[in-house]
């Protein structure tokens, strides 16, 4: 009988880690072996690329992991990728990963992910809209214009989405495709070079500023920024309690004036089976180097226990939760 209860808890153990897609637990087998973690980040031109390398790199030499940092499509791709057991961290937009947890928005049909925790948040990741033409100064001279929402797979497209519906210019057909844009699926550094050739008038990109893809693009042309305006802004904090209203300060791309906008935070997730040690070895190697490490990606001088501690809609890791106590801050 004993027997036949453990094969019975074995299976559903078993069961449980196929819904979850398998995957590693960070052990390598051996109380010696690093823990090894792919994290995957972000496309080649985007922030989560660009400093999800620098924190692979340096967990790699310094904290007793290997992490491997891997080229992603977007956060919605990139929760699919925990799910599916090909990576065991991810950067992800706060309000995507709600979503995946809550099988809501844009995971209704695909339902509820909930085989990851947060990590910790680190940066405000604010919504560009960027166009080369000075013609266009609003979200209403979109209309009729070809514009990128984003790869597919990527956060980008809902709060695009978001946002054009905030302006009365959200509206899509049967097949889901928008009526009073032309709008096509880009990466940022694709977004970035049809924008350079003329082929696009503008292109949503969500990502921490500067962004390599922005920065690259005003090298060789005038970039402009297109600001929301209060009224609707206070519409998208509204519907939504992802948004945060943000200003991009004018020097970042040389531009004429400060740009008003929304953001989004940019988390770390990782699935719940990798080992608390070495989500806490991981955790301990950001936030405690982050002053040292600015010169290697600025965006470490943006990280704060207080933020990183403040994410609650996602339960934390257990070896993130157990850092945090540790300095002093109380997760969810």
């Amino acid at each position: 009988m004993k027997k036949f209860f453990a094969l019975i808890l074995a299976l559903v153990m078993a069961l449980s880690l196929v819904a979850c897609g398998g995957g590693s637990n960070g052990d390598n087998g051996g109380s010696d072996a690093k823990a090894k973690l792919r994290f995957v980040t972000g496309g080649e031109s985007g922030t989560y690329y660009a400093f999800g390398s620098v924190i692979a790199q340096h967990a790699t030499n310094n904290a007793g992991v290997d992490v491997v940092g891997l080229v992603g499509n977007g956060s919605q791709s990139n929760v699919q990728e925990l799910q599916d057991g090909n990576a065991e961290m991810a950067f992800c937009q706060s309000d995507v990963m709600a979503y995946a947890y809550n099988g809501t928005n844009i995971f209704e049909e695909h339902g509820k992910v909930d085989c990851f925790s947060t990590v910790a948040a680190l940066y405000m990741e604010q919504v560009q809209i960027v166009t080369v033409d000075p013609t266009i100064k609003t979200v209403a001279d979109l209309e009729g214009k070809k514009v990128s929402v984003g790869a597919a797979g990527s956060g980008v497209y809902f709060n695009a989405k978001d946002i054009l519906t905030a302006y009365g210019l959200g509206d899509v057909n049967e097949n889901d495709e928008f009526t009073q844009i032309n709008a096509t699926y880009q990466s940022f550094g694709d977004s970035a070079n049809d924008l350079k050739d003329g082929k696009i008038d503008a292109a949503f990109i969500v990502a921490g500023a500067p962004t390599t893809a922005v920065t690259d693009l005003a090298t060789t042309k005038d970039v402009h920024l297109v600001s929301l305006d209060d009224e609707h802004i206070a519409k998208l904090l509204e519907t939504s309690d992802y948004y945060t209203k943000t200003v991009i300060p004018k020097d970042v791309y040389g531009l004429d004036e400060d740009v008003t906008t929304v953001a989004v935070a940019a988390v770390i997730l990782a699935r719940n089976d990798v080992s608390e040690d070495a989500i806490y070895a991981l955790t301990a190697d950001i936030f405690d180097n982050a002053a040292d490490l600015v010169s290697s990606h600025a965006k470490y001088g943006e990280l704060s226990l207080e933020f990183g501690s403040s994410i609650t809609s996602v339960p934390y890791h257990p070896g993130a939760a157990k850092y945090f106590a540790e300095k002093g801050f109380t997760v969810q």
